[in-house]
């Protein structure tokens, strides 16, 4: 058992999503004119705001930033499950029942735990459901299922009161279950004590379910979310990490106060649900990321899928955490100067256009993040079928690049000069800005007009040192394939050695989070800010849910940490089509390129809204944790009274009570009057009579 002065050892929680970002991401509020710094002084690092310090106990975030090591943590018990460093990830979901419906919730409970749940949530509104909850867990005995539950607590100190009678856990919000229900007043705090003094009242709320929780070995659950910050905190910290820092803190002093210390932390600080392939991408990014430098203990995937089918990508991600940490993926250690309390993105120069190209180059990559597609030979026999893959518009048969058209794609063999199909097929996306790219030595065989060369770094190094890289016939761009091996004196010829960008491709064996985190803290050492492209690829066979969780971890890892200006997705049996939308979707998840709306849950609005790129659209049963859960979504559609929908702009109710059947078609007149609306676009061969006919009038 750690001292009461280690807060950070506590067993971790993380939620899908919940990326709780290491560098401190800036959130919307107030705080944002001040943002969060790191300063080492004296016996650790501080951070440091306007006016405010927070002590850090310990100089690192993780055990190791070149080698996945798991973060050392106490045990938690809750029921026979328990949760530490010393025990394997546990997985949890939760139901999505109504509570009082006794029988459904059981049976949804007993689905988990024979899907692999070793933990299960339920929420717990008041004593109607504190009551069910009694019935529930003592079916579940009668039944032999002993899987731990946990009641999901907001509001209500009495609820928890009475649940923890029949529960093994309970998970308390520290933004409301003292504070009462959320408001967003601003409170001036002119004396700081005044804000300590009401710790008082926080601690005579809360300290009757910490001594019950000790007396019945009951865990507990402190968890914070960025969105449902109590107006005590926000007033005084705002919507920052800090603010959510300081919340549980506060909660976990009373624990501690009287020797209670079965509890765990969370900390979310994104919108919980998304569906599909969304919602596995971005609990790779949130969760994956962070099992790669050893931190989680127990982890839930959010999805808008029944909660049984959360538990296979929850697997797969404790997992791939667990080998890591088992087979100790990593380099040799490093220094690294990276500020992990203050988020900055790698920017790398875009391609320029120079005097006597035959060509646009610009559009060889993105400013917000770039998608590469990797194009086989077979593929050019379809055009049509290629260029909709490829995600261009097609316009009587012509490619146009869209919003989420790959911006270059990669072929390792080009079509002879003699295939006059192939050719034409590469010209007309060359004509519209898809850029190809090729080995050197393929295209030295057979020129190809406008074509970027890729080498090796170490054989194009020798040649720039040597002279000079020469480039094949017709080749108009270099590019160069660097695999985290190299060295130093190689990585700095890139500083002028003219390259457009680097495909960072792994070699065989070699951590990528790791050996990518060496060559990043090379190039930003040397000045050298060539973009850098992950190149990610997969053996035939693998399946969809491998590709995204592992990409997301993995390429998403360094994506949120600034490391990286787009990617490639490569798997030789897996349709490009799918692979360039991952792509676009791990960009998206990263908060770099947005393609399509976010949205949280109905298909209806998906049907609706999906055209709108950018928009975030947040939907919600209720609001249990407060209006700032939508903190990140531009509109909100929320449950309000039975069959009844509150529509949001930001965190603000505009309007109540709508009807559910009209409430979408409001929410569509409501992004309308906030010029956020485009009509969706018509279908190709739409487009195409169109342009016959604009071509028969001219």
């Amino acid at each position: 058992m750690q001292t009461a002065a280690t807060h950070s050892s506590s067993s971790v929680f993380l939620r899908g999503e919940s990326l709780l970002q290491r560098h401190g991401r800036t959130m919307r509020s107030a705080a944002r004119q001040s943002p969060v710094r790191a300063a080492v002084a004296g016996e650790g690092p501080m951070i440091v705001t306007q006016k405010k310090e927070l002590r850090l106990l310990t100089p690192k975030y993780c055990e190791s930033i070149s080698q996945t090591r798991r973060r050392p943590t106490r045990t938690v018990d809750i029921g026979p499950v328990k949760v530490g460093s010393e025990h394997p990830i546990a997985l949890q979901t939760m139901t999505t029942t109504d509570t009082r419906d006794i029988e459904a919730t059981v049976e949804q409970v007993k689905r988990c735990a024979d899907a692999g749940a070793d933990i299960v949530r339920i929420t717990v509104q008041s004593k109607r459901e504190a009551e069910a909850c009694m019935k529930i867990r003592e079916r579940l005995f009668k039944d032999r299922y002993t899987t731990p539950l946990v009641a999901d607590i907001h509001f209500q100190p009495a609820v928890a009161m009475m649940v923890a009678d029949a529960f093994e856990k309970i998970r308390i919000n520290p933004g409301n279950f003292a504070d009462g229900r959320k408001t967003f007043d601003v409170i001036n705090y002119d004396d700081p004590a005044q804000f300590a003094a009401e710790r008082d009242y926080i601690r005579e709320v809360f300290t009757p379910l910490v001594e019950k929780c000790k007396s019945l070995n009951r865990a507990m659950r402190i968890g914070t979310n960025h969105g449902s910050l109590s107006a005590r905190i926000l007033s005084f910290y705002g919507d920052t990490p800090r603010g959510m820092v300081e919340s549980a803190f506060e909660f976990a002093d009373i624990c501690r106060d009287h020797d209670y210390h079965n509890f765990l932390f969370s900390m979310k600080a994104s919108n919980p649900l998304v569906m599909g392939e969304d919602g596995r991408m971005k609990s790779a990014i949130g969760i994956g990321s962070l099992l790669m430098d050893g931190l989680g203990d127990t982890i839930r995937v959010s999805l808008t899928e029944d909660p049984e089918f959360e538990i296979d990508p929850c697997g797969r991600l404790a997992n791939l955490g667990k080998k890591a940490d088992q087979e100790g993926w990593g380099v040799d250690a490093f220094e690294e100067h990276r500020d992990t309390h203050l988020f900055t993105r790698r920017v790398g120069t875009l391609p320029e256009q120079r005097e006597g190209d035959t060509a646009d180059y610009r559009p060889l990559l993105h400013r917000d993040g770039s998608v590469l597609s990797v194009v086989y030979p077979k593929d050019l026999e379809q055009p049509e079928m290629m260029y909709r893959r490829l995600g261009a518009k097609l316009v009587v048969g012509m490619p146009f690049k869209d919003i989420a058209t790959a911006d270059t794609i990669l072929m390792y063999q080009t079509p002879s000069s003699s295939d006059t199909e192939g050719r034409r097929a590469l010209r007309r996306l060359q004509e519209v800005g898809v850029h190809v790219m090729a080995p050197a030595e393929v295209l030295a065989a057979d020129p190809l007009p406008d074509a970027v060369a890729v080498m090796q770094l170490a054989v194009a190094a020798s040649a720039h040192r040597a002279g000079g890289v020469k480039l094949p016939e017709g080749a108009g761009r270099l590019a160069v394939f660097i695999d985290g091996t190299e060295g130093e004196a190689d990585l700095a010829t890139l500083k002028d050695m003219g390259a457009v960008m680097a495909l960072l491709k792994t070699a065989p064996g070699l951590s990528r989070v790791h050996s990518s985190r060496r060559v990043f803290e090379q190039l930003q050492q040397q000045g050298i800010s060539i973009p850098v492209i992950h190149h990610i690829t997969f053996p035939d066979g693998t399946t969809r849910d491998d590709i995204v969780l592992q990409s997301g971890s993995m390429v998403g890892a360094l994506m949120v940490d600034g490391y990286g200006d787009g990617l490639v997705v490569e798997c030789a049996s897996e349709d490009t089509d799918y692979l360039r939308t991952t792509a676009f979707g791990l960009l998206q998840g990263c908060r770099m390129r947005n393609t399509k709306t976010e949205y949280e849950v109905t298909d209806q609005i998906r049907t609706r809204t999906g055209h709108l790129p950018g928009v975030s659209i947040a939907v919600m049963g209720c609001i249990v944790n407060g209006p700032g859960e939508m903190a990140d979504a531009d509109f909100g559609y929320v449950g309000g009274a039975p069959g009844k929908i509150d529509l949001y702009v930001g965190k603000e109710v505009v309007r109540r009570n709508i009807p559910n059947e009209s409430a979408c078609d409001e929410l569509i007149d409501l992004i309308k009057e906030h010029g956020r609306w485009q009509e969706p676009p018509k279908e190709e061969e739409e487009e195409g009579e169109a342009s016959l006919a604009a071509a028969a009038s001219a």
